[in-house]
């Protein structure tokens, strides 16, 4: 299996529900020898930050050799530092396929990042308000009003922070506002602020830990309050998606089969997880919490049960260009729509499944 480029490789001891024997067979045809020896198409993948659970598709899909039925060798997956920076490498050709927040990818498209989304993984936002509900309940968007919110001026969670307000009918004067640098979860559980952005299916289960246990926050939904936009999914570059589409094709196959087995496996998904590297050990309850959340929450919907995992409706792009263009999230006019997702890959691999 590869590992991100940032993290140390450590042995798999082995996921529930697999047998010793597939994992050999995997390992055996993984590439190691590197794609040109073995004929398999070599590809590198880019993260939007460090790994959570939902970056598990990519991991199931080479552990479990779909890539490799596909004729595809990850050479690396390599964790990152935000979605706009995982947008312009891969725009930039520093990775073949990437994954983000897609309303960033909206905002880098109207950059000139030449990008485009392959699949959805987040059907809706996993973004929400939190606060520590024995200190500050929150049960409505008005109980936003005369907070002291930590903000990070830049990226995915402060375009969804202007979005939910301006959805409400409320202004950021409403709040107080404290600039903070991530990570900026701390400064709610110190008390320095009474809210701060964040993901349901990432730090959300550690703030809960840190904050006295399950139900010890407030989490106020943004796609419960008029926060209409997709959440985070799998993209490439114009370049691939043009010059490859085969390629593309038999990755977003790959991809996708391992969504289904992520869905129906989150424990096995989150267990494959904490044993990519040392670093990542004693993790596995918290991938699963995330994983769990996006479930929950996320990953399906109507368009999904009809369609696939991954499916993308036009409507709710173009939802999510003009809540971002009503913002003044993009640069000059908005992208169309055409320009911000390819949903072809999607399609085939749910018409020949």
């Amino acid at each position: 299996m590869r590992v991100p480029s940032t993290i140390s490789k450590k042995p798999l001891t082995g996921i529930a529900g697999i047998t010793a024997a597939t994992l050999l067979l995997t390992a055996c045809g993984s590439g190691d020898d590197g794609g040109e020896e073995s004929g398999l198409d070599t590809v590198s993948v880019q993260l939007d930050y460090q790994i959570r659970g939902n970056h598990g598709m990519f991991y199931v899909a080479d552990e479990l050799g779909y890539f490799e039925e596909e004729g595809i060798d990850v050479e690396d997956i390599r964790t990152g530092t935000g979605s706009p920076d995982a947008l312009r490498i891969v725009g930039d050709g520093g990775a073949d396929f990437g994954f983000a927040d897609l309303p960033s990818l909206v905002t880098a498209r109207s950059q000139n990042v030449p990008v485009k989304a392959l699949a959805v993984v987040n059907q809706s936002s996993p973004l929400g308000m939190c606060t520590v509900a024995d200190r500050t309940p929150l049960k409505d968007i008005d109980d936003l009003r005369g907070l002291t919110a930590g903000i990070h001026a830049a990226g995915s969670t402060f375009i969804f922070y202007e979005a939910l307000l301006a959805a409400n009918g409320m202004e950021r004067d409403d709040l107080e506002e404290v600039s903070v640098t991530p990570p900026y979860e701390n400064y709610l559980i110190q008390g320095r602020v009474d809210t701060v952005p964040c993901y349901i299916d990432a730090e959300v289960p550690q703030l809960e830990d840190a904050a006295g246990g399950e139900g010890s926050l407030d989490v106020l939904l943004g796609s419960e309050h008029g926060y209409e936009v997709y959440g985070s999914g799998l993209f490439a570059s114009d370049e691939v998606i043009e010059n490859n589409p085969d390629l593309v094709q038999r990755f977003t196959n790959a991809y996708l089969r391992a969504f289904r087995y992520v869905v129906d496996h989150p424990a096995e998904t989150a267990t494959l997880l904490s044993e990519v590297s040392p670093e990542l050990a004693g993790k596995a309850d918290l991938f699963e919490r995330q994983l769990q959340a996006d479930i929950d929450h996320t990953f399906s919907n109507d368009l999904t049960e009809e369609h696939g995992l991954g499916a993308m409706d036009e409507a709710t792009w173009q939802s999510t260009v003009d809540t971002l263009a009503e913002l003044g999230a993009v640069d000059g006019s908005p992208p169309a729509v055409s320009d911000v997702y390819d949903p072809t890959f999607v399609e085939a691999h749910k018409a020949g499944s």
